[in-house]
């Protein structure tokens, strides 16, 4: 590192470091998915400032304390004893501790466990802070392109049912909605719920985003009808931990949900009043997803 760089390093730590670091608090600290790289210099100090770590796998966040230099002790917090170390922490916290909890990578509480530590946590009356940090569902959004400033929704929608029957009842409905689905699937599935997902929405498109952040991370975009093609043509194909983007439905599919004269009366009011006007009557009217409507909206102002 450059001297002007260790500089900079040195003034960023002080900064850091002067920040307020409250006692009686829990912080969920979000972590790296693959490259230990994205760790924040925030969430750094905060496991540092912290009495305990209250970790998913106390094994698996081992190698990221080892690489930054941090010796505050494990607990396990994980989703098979997540109640009693919620009592636990909550006790941690009435002797004014400061406790950091982590998953084994990514976001706690987020399709990971730590959502009944953090309710418990605030119904006792203690303070929650987020330090944030990598996501694999915004960085497979951010690589792929499936939203747009002028329509940003998405769902996520967590990993997909084990078995067909459940996963083909669980798509339909997520496939119902007017915006792109993120989902997380494993390899051992891969394929499985791209088959049942290419049954369902023939006309679609999917977008396979592995590995993320890793040496071999791979982003791939694709019609449904040619996806497990893609996954049988390399066998790194079906390797490694999956954001699975289910796109939303083509455009004709979304005019094909709006009756003739529901699109003729919106274009009727679109001559009147705003965009956002003629939403709100329209679903208000109609009963649909405003998404939906939105959409064609956006499609047919003048």
């Amino acid at each position: 590192m450059t001297e002007q760089g260790q500089q900079t390093w040195q003034r960023l730590q002080e900064r850091i470091q002067s920040q307020s670091w409250p006692q009686h608090t829990l912080y969920v600290v979000a972590t790296p998915i693959g490259n230990l790289g994205d760790f924040s210099l925030r969430a750094w100090q905060t496991l540092l400032h912290c009495d305990v770590i209250a970790a998913e796998d106390t094994r698996s966040t081992r190698p990221l304390l080892e690489a930054w230099g941090i010796q505050t002790p494990l607990m396990a917090a994980h989703r098979h004893n997540e109640a009693q170390a919620a009592e636990q922490i909550v006790a941690r916290l009435a002797q004014g501790e400061r406790v950091a909890l982590v998953s084994d990578a990514g976001a706690p509480a987020v399709s990971d466990p730590g959502g009944r530590i953090v309710r418990a946590v605030r119904a006792a009356g203690y303070q929650v802070v987020a330090i944030p940090g990598a996501s694999a569902v915004i960085t497979a959004l951010m690589a792929s392109g499936v939203t747009t400033d002028e329509n940003p929704a998405f769902v996520f929608a967590g990993f997909t049912p084990h078995k067909s029957m459940a996963r083909k009842k669980w798509l339909r409905q997520w496939g119902a909605v007017a915006a792109p689905v993120v989902m997380f699937e494993s390899p051992h599935r891969i394929q499985a719920a791209i088959n049942d997902m290419a049954a369902e929405f023939p006309d679609r498109q999917v977008t396979f985003a592995r590995e993320l952040t890793k040496r071999f991370e791979q982003v791939h975009t694709c019609e449904l009808t040619e996806a497990v093609d893609w996954l049988k043509s390399d066998k790194h194909h079906e390797q490694g931990e999956f954001v699975v983007i289910l796109h939303a439905a083509p455009q004709a599919e979304v005019e094909s949900e709006l009756d003739a004269d529901t699109q003729k009366w919106l274009l009727a009011m679109l001559e009147h009043v705003s965009a956002r006007d003629a939403v709100k009557i329209a679903v208000n009217a109609t009963g649909l997803p405003r998404d939906m409507i939105y959409e064609w909206v956006l499609a047919h102002k003048p």
